[in-house]
């Protein structure tokens, strides 16, 4: 039974003499050695047969590979294989190495490592008896084994076994674990390792813009249907890239990028327009042909998105008052009761922009004068009365269709606008939206209540609170 003394400090790279329990083993080894070394010289014109790790009957070193948990690999190797692979076996089988003149020191080399990197330290003095770079290559075989063999070459100064790692991690696919356990090893190691993160550099701020702008004309583009998966994508994707999230934003939103999305969703809106244009000259035709409702339906989608970006750059105003315009038609398109049900999911999608646009409005976001608030609310108040108790009936009756489920937040954010809205209008405007909406079977959405009572307060008090302002201002005035 082999001994060794206990350690209070892992030392990886320690060297120690033979214990003297192997000597005779190892001075058995010398002589056959020796006499491996006599034929050799005796047969010159025969050609050397390729060394074998392993095979004791030719090795004149033996790497210990030992753990702290008590295992100790012997591996039967050759100096000269070694030193050439190695720069640490070559310093340590160097006549200037401090222990050489200690007795067969240099004939047992003991490698001190972590045990779950002992097999990662077998398969590299088993790469040193690999001559083609290319069968190199096919033993790394993984991810995870590459980096463990790297992490060991780097230790034991092996070039070739490091360039061939670099080259195989740098040219293989990760997977996301995989990614950051490269991340944690490779900076350390060096420049040698450095082309493995090429992947994973910065890009420089003009080729983000390229790419941005690229991906913005494609994405408020009307492409052929096989490519709507790849338009969704491209929209989801330049959402990310604007979003602050635990990172800055990718793109910096300076006024070419601005200038830039005007212009899209300008165009977008053109398509929009002709579009209610076409489908209200003849409407009940025009509700019957489905692929002019798809299209409705997908003009709808882009410009939701479209709200998510301009709402993320602060220059929805635009937006908002196109959508103001047109909000007379599309109303008259999508109320037609003979197509209540084939054209839910398009109501679904007009009531989700119109509650983006609501927002701006009711929360000072875009400033509109007071007749086109007042228009806002009389036209999207009734609709939006009527929607909630058809989504909730519908979705009731086909649970399993998640796509006409509608987040719950929408109708509160729906609610708020309406009652900011309103609190903004003349207290006549005001009077006559709270009394409609009083007398409205549909009272228990939205709620309005917080409108009602602020009206009730300023109402009661309001001849009061003027009077006296309009005393004060006598007073001061003759002052």
């Amino acid at each position: 039974m082999r001994k060794h003394g206990e350690r209070t400090g892992l030392d990886t790279l320690s060297v120690h003499a033979v214990n003297v329990s192997h000597l005779g083993l190892v001075l058995g080894l010398f002589s056959l050695l020796s006499s491996a070394s006599d034929e050799h010289y005796s047969k010159p014109n025969e050609l050397k047969t390729p060394s074998k790790i392993g095979d004791r009957p030719t090795s004149d070193v033996v790497v210990r590979l030992r753990t702290q948990d008590g295992r100790d690999d012997w591996l039967y190797c050759h100096s000269d294989v070694l030193v050439e692979e190695s720069k640490y076996f070559a310093d340590r089988l160097s006549d200037s190495w401090p222990t050489c003149q200690i007795l067969d020191s240099r004939n047992c080399v003991e490698v001190y490592c972590e045990e779950p990197d002992l097999d990662s330290h077998v398969n590299v003095l088993r790469l040193f008896y690999v001559i083609a770079d290319g069968l190199m290559t096919e033993v790394c075989h993984g991810v995870k084994n590459a980096l463990g063999i790297l992490r060991v070459a780097v230790k034991l100064g092996c070039p070739r076994i490091i360039a061939v790692c670099v080259d195989y991690l740098e040219a293989v696919p990760w997977e996301e674990a995989e990614e950051e356990e490269i991340l944690n090893t490779i900076p350390s190691m060096g420049s040698k390792a450095e082309p493995v993160l090429a992947r994973l550099q910065p890009v420089n701020p003009t080729a983000v813009m390229k790419i941005f702008l690229t991906t913005l004309q494609f994405a408020t583009s009307s492409p052929p249907s096989p490519l709507h998966d790849l338009k969704n994508t491209a929209q989801e994707q330049l959402e990310y890239m604007l979003t602050e999230d635990d990172d800055a934003p990718l793109v910096t939103t300076d006024e070419e990028i601005k200038l830039e999305v005007i212009r899209c969703v300008k165009k977008l809106f053109v398509r929009f327009n002709s579009l209610v244009e076409s489908l209200t000259c003849d409407l009940q035709e025009s509700i019957s042909d489905a692929g002019k409702m798809q299209s409705l339906h997908s003009c709808l989608t882009d410009l939701l998105w479209a709200c998510q970006i301009l709402g993320k750059l602060e220059i929805i105003r635009d937006f908002v008052c196109s959508w103001t315009e047109l909000s007379v038609k599309l109303v008259k398109i999508v109320q037609q009761k003979d197509a209540e049900n084939q054209i839910l999911k398009t109501k679904l999608k007009v009531l989700e922009v119109t509650a983006k646009v609501l927002e701006a409005v009711g929360y000072g976001i875009v400033v509109l004068p007071t007749v086109k608030r007042l228009h806002m609310v009389k036209l999207w108040l009734p609709f939006v009365q009527t929607m909630k108790p058809l989504v909730d009936s519908f979705t009731e009756e086909t649970e399993d269709d998640l796509t006409l489920k509608v987040d719950s937040d929408i109708w509160q954010s729906l609610e708020s606008a309406f009652v900011a809205i309103i609190l903004t209008l003349p207290s006549v405007d005001q009077t006559d939206i709270l009394t409609e909406w009083l007398d409205n079977q549909q009272i228990r959405y939205p709620d309005l209540t917080e409108a009602f009572e602020v009206w009730c307060y300023r109402s009661k008090v309001a001849k009061r609170r003027l009077t006296t302002l309009a005393e004060e201002h006598n007073t001061a005035k003759a002052v």
